[in-house]
């Protein structure tokens, strides 16, 4: 039986399917062509090719290579963030809920060297579109931060000491990747977490949240 032979809201259902089937497969070819050529060398070709779909197929979700890249590195930081916010035991202290946290964020990291790439460096390249994104991204980050690290009374850390903790992070893997150290970002748990603690720390202790 084929979409023809559905009934219209069963056709419907099936188009959806195969549309969002099309996309996840869009953004594996873009990781894949990423990791053979980078995003500078690129093409939409290469990214259909490794998608196995067709042209027509990529222009009905993005309009350009710079579209994909940002809807991929969207989808790759929620996976991320979700992994982040799960490891957060709320039974704990809110100093073992931080490490915990970026352990499973640093080791989601690490599974694909590629994608980490992409998301620090290759995102740069898109100039203000790319900056916003990711701009968003940290402030989420953010925001999980300011949600776990509550002193006594409830004081919380203000926004800007939550996102200077989450750019100082982000040196940390920025020059790992650089380094070529992206499979061995544990031993980045400490000084993030430690860097965590002490704004948090101080923060908390001066009033400043």
């Amino acid at each position: 039986m084929t979409a023809r032979d559905l009934p219209a809201a069963d056709a419907s259902q099936e188009s959806a399917v195969e549309r969002h089937a099309h996309h996840a497969r869009l953004l594996e070819g873009m990781t894949k062509a990423l990791a053979a050529k980078g995003y500078a060398d690129t093409t939409i070709a290469d990214i259909v090719r490794e998608a196995a779909v067709s042209r027509r197929s990529f222009y009905e979700h993005f309009a350009t290579k710079a579209d994909c890249l940002l809807a991929l590195y969207e989808a790759a930081s929620e996976q991320a963030l979700v992994v982040l916010i799960g490891a957060v035991d709320p039974l704990q202290p809110w100093q073992t809920q931080v490490e915990h946290a970026v352990t499973a964020y640093l080791d989601f990291l690490a599974e694909d060297p590629a994608l980490l790439k992409t998301l620090f460096v290759e995102i740069l390249g898109l100039g203000l579109p790319g900056l916003a994104v990711r701009r968003k991204v940290n402030a989420q980050i953010a925001g999980f931060i300011l949600a776990a690290t509550v002193g006594e009374q409830g004081a919380r850390l203000t926004p800007e000491l939550a996102m200077t903790v989450v750019g100082g992070i982000n040196e940390l893997i920025l020059q790992a990747v650089e380094e070529e150290r992206s499979t061995d970002l544990r031993r980045l748990v400490e000084p993030a977490t430690q860097l965590i603690r002490a704004v948090a720390l101080n923060g908390l202790a001066d009033g400043s949240a």
